[in-house]
């Protein structure tokens, strides 16, 4: 998705930022998604996209805090292609950001961009938090997608 904007893909990316704001505060917890009361940074996604289509894509399978170093593949990259539209380009708010965060290693972290400079994750001992999109965080950004202008469960 590299093309101009549709105004249900800016509806789409509105309601993304709008939504991850309001999950701002909840405590982190490993494989939870539930706002207010825990999640973690998959489970901050789900529950974006549980706000913006209803039904999550796919179950998610229990998951280890080292999941990525066992598997040797990129699941979540995977999973992300499965369900999300990669983007290139202009960094938007919106866009749901893949983090691999150490050179050589898995992918294994989301957020999502609120604006051009910040974003909005779920962390290890803080929480869902809004961050600055500092040098050190976009040098770890390893793919960015954008959530579907449409329910992607139908017509």
């Amino acid at each position: 998705m590299t093309g101009a904007l549709t105004g249900s893909t800016m509806a789409a990316r509105d309601r993304a930022v709008a939504e991850a704001r309001d999950w701002l505060g909840t405590p982190y917890r490993h494989q939870a998604s539930s706002k207010g009361a825990g999640c973690d940074c998959l489970g901050l996604v789900r529950g974006i996209w549980l706000a913006l289509y209803g039904a999550e894509p796919e179950p998610v399978p229990p998951y280890s805090r080292d999941w990525a170093e066992r598997g040797g593949e990129e699941a979540l990259w995977r999973a992300a292609l499965r369900h999300l539209e990669p983007v290139e380009g202009a960094f938007l708010p919106g866009q749901v950001l893949l983090f691999r965060m150490r050179p050589g290693a898995l992918a294994k972290h989301l957020g999502l961009l609120s604006e051009p400079a910040r974003f909005i994750h779920a962390y290890s001992g803080r929480g869902v938090v809004e961050s600055a999109l500092t040098p050190v965080w976009r040098a770890r950004i390893v793919a960015r997608f954008a959530f579907p202008a449409a329910d992607p469960s139908g017509p």
